[in-house]
């Protein structure tokens, strides 16, 4: 067994590498000395624990003596955990695109010891194969290119870096936003919708929530119900599928085919969050209580599976689990998850096996096609998935399957704590407090806020954490961090309305613009100054898997603007949509969370204000129903009879006391 450097670090991404071969280092001064003083390029690879292909990459490569040989030899190798560091990630994930049209994990990329790429890609196999050079190979040419052609690579190096502030750059538009841009993003959904399966797109198919986000608040705005019906379709066709833990609850990352039947089995914090919350808003339109309970089983989940002890919630389960216990190092992707109809008959009986199967789609010889399963890992197995329409909840056959599900060797868990994603998902707690009226959920949503506070948050210097794990918060927080938790806190506000929750928002809100706001030009940059490990700094705004900072940024000032009435907010957030305009003209479809936040800031958002002694009842009705574009305020005034104030575009109504009047108001 070897140990290297990575030892000594709290990413369970960068432990998992710490007894490969390869001389690895974190990403820090003692990696960028070494490559200055021996002249040597870096291998930079990154990733992340739940990530397959790093796994494979790893067992093909990392783990080979010979490979490791090489890397220690030619390279100085730097591995790095893009959940922890995606300021790094981002960076470089933008020379990857630019220069091979495309990206993923894991990524590897090759540096000048002075950090600037000059060679990338991603997953490399140990050798020519699959009509990619092997990994073997691109290292002894990249050795022999640095070792007699270094001119070559140091006057690449000098034009990829001017095309990457070009790429980087926000080019400035001419004129105002306007609403055009609305019609653009619906009109662009309507085009990529499956009519037939949901989503939007083909094969691979991706939850985007913030693409969903987008066209609820469409809806509300104009009154245009297909927006409406591709969301619940989408969410439907989702729920009925592969890609949702038929037993346990929660979403896998993505469905491989167009049905979503086959997925990539791992789970993500920031799909859980952004997927219930999803659920709950199309239940607030439509009522539909079958919505209603999909979010409730993404909460069971992440109480169950991904909450730490102390509150805060952990940030995935890998996709690939062991097949048998007596093998623990023989994985597979899913292994968890799947069953053969032997297995069903012993937990459930011959009767109920048959009952259930049919139901869930289950076959004697396994219901994954041999097209949908080109490793052959799912032979004579079955993805859980809804066949059939309507049909019985299966509840007492469920319990006992997850039952027997639970015995077996649980997935590798990522216990490492994210600000920003414990943001999301402390919103949609907060939201199912509000919409579902469950207690669980409120207790759920504050643990974590409270979590955050007590152990990545210092008052005295101002800085947020972006990471903890095993009892220590580390790496100062990015744009992301701050924008999502602020957000997390204005929605605990207005679930039960504790000062505290907008007391913290606003010095957050005043950190963040401190740290990262462009006042100059608009926007924010996603780090702060003075890492002079980056080549640049990035103003992200691609609306992906996660929302991007500068959205959510965006959003969280214009509601703190509308609650707080202070105009700096709102101004720094309509000059961070201004500085957007270039591509909220011309790719609409890239940002769709941006679009939330310019229909937001378009008019005077509505306030509702509480009053009395307990106006409980009264919040009930407001949270109830779906409307984006209100912020709900607690009058200081703590007596008297509970009673409702709705003020827009600088009007406010008669108090109203009467629940019945107060939902004619709110429909």
């Amino acid at each position: 067994m070897h140990t290297n450097r990575l030892a000594n670090e709290q990413s369970p991404y960068l432990l998992q590498h710490a007894q490969n071969p390869v001389d690895w280092y974190p990403w820090g001064d003692p990696a960028f000395a070494k490559a200055r003083a021996e002249n040597k390029p870096i291998f930079l690879s990154i990733g992340y624990s739940t990530c397959h292909w790093c796994h494979v990459m790893e067992r093909e490569s990392f783990e080979n003596e010979q490979t490791a040989e090489i890397l220690n030899r030619d390279f100085v190798s730097i591995k790095v955990d893009r959940e922890e560091r995606p300021d790094v990630d981002r960076i470089y994930m933008l020379f990857v695109q630019a220069t091979t049209g495309g990206g993923g994990w894991p990524m590897s990329v090759w540096l000048t010891p002075d950090l600037k790429p000059f060679y990338g890609g991603t997953y490399f196999p140990p050798d020519n194969r699959y009509g990619r050079p092997g990994f073997r190979t691109v290292l002894n040419h990249l050795a022999q290119a640095w070792r007699d052609d270094r001119e070559k690579i140091d006057g690449s190096v000098t034009e990829i870096m001017d095309q990457l502030q070009g790429h980087a750059a926000l080019s400035k538009g001419a004129g105002a936003v306007d609403d055009s841009i609305l019609d653009s993003a619906f009109n662009h959904s309507r085009r990529m919708f499956d009519r037939k399966f949901g989503g939007f797109g083909t094969a691979p198919k991706f939850p985007r929530p913030v693409q969903l986000n987008f066209l609820l608040r469409y809806w509300k705005a104009t009154g245009e119900d297909e927006a409406l019906d591709m969301t619940v379709a989408t969410l439907r066709a989702m729920a009925r599928g592969g890609m949702n833990d038929q037993l346990g609850g929660g979403f896998h990352r993505y469905s491989v085919d167009a049905r979503w039947f086959v997925p990539h089995f791992e789970k993500m914090l920031y799909d859980q969050a952004q997927l219930a919350a999803s659920f709950l808003e199309a239940y607030q339109i439509t009522g539909h209580e079958d919505l209603a309970a999909e979010a409730r089983r993404i909460f069971d989940y992440v109480i169950r599976d991904m909450t730490h002890r102390q509150g805060g919630f952990f940030s995935a389960e890998d996709a690939d689990s062991v097949v048998h216990p007596d093998h623990p190092k023989e994985k597979a992707e899913g292994a968890f998850y799947v069953f053969d109809t032997r297995e069903l008959e012993a937990v459930l009986g011959e009767t109920g096996a048959a009952e259930f199967g049919k139901y869930f789609g289950c076959r004697a010889e396994g219901n994954v096609e041999p097209n949908e399963d080109p490793h052959e890992e799912f032979t004579r197995k079955n993805i859980l998935f809804r066949a059939n329409e309507p049909a019985p909840a299966f509840t007492e056959a469920r319990a006992k399957l997850l039952q027997y599900r639970n015995m077996r060797v649980r997935p590798h868990l990522d216990d490492k704590v994210l600000t920003s994603w414990n943001g999301l998902m402390i919103s949609a707690f907060a939201k199912g407090a509000q919409v579902l009226q469950e207690p669980r959920y409120l207790l759920a949503a504050r643990s974590a806020a409270d979590f955050i506070k007590q152990t990545m948050w210092n008052p005295q210097t101002g800085i947020l954490q972006r990471s903890w794990r095993a009892g220590e918060g580390h790496i100062a927080g990015f744009l992301d961090d701050y924008a999502f938790f602020i957000l997390a806190l204005i929605d605990l506000y207005e679930t039960d309305f504790q000062k505290l929750d907008l007391e913290l928002a606003t010095t957050l809100a005043d950190q963040m613009c401190a740290l990262f706001e462009d006042t100059t030009n608009g926007a924010f940059f996603s780090t702060a100054e003075g890492d002079h490990s980056l080549v640049m700094r990035l103003k992200e705004d691609y609306d992906g898997a996660e929302p991007s900072g500068n959205s959510m940024a965006a959003m969280a000032l214009l509601k703190l603007a509308a609650i707080t009435g202070n105009d700096k907010y709102s101004q720094s957030a309509n000059k961070t949509i201004a500085a957007f305009h270039s591509r909220l003209t011309t790719q609409t479809a890239a940002v769709p969370q941006m679009l939330c936040a310019y229909l937001f800031s378009k008019d005077k958002p509505r306030q509702i204000q509480f009053a009395g002694a307990d106006p409980t009842e009264l919040v009930k009705i407001v949270h109830s129903k779906f409307n984006p574009f209100q912020v709900l305020l607690r009058s200081n005034e703590q007596e008297g009879p509970a009673e409702a104030q709705i003020c827009e575009d600088f009007i406010c109504r008669i108090p109203i006391r009467d629940s019945e009047a107060l939902l004619t108001q709110v429909e």
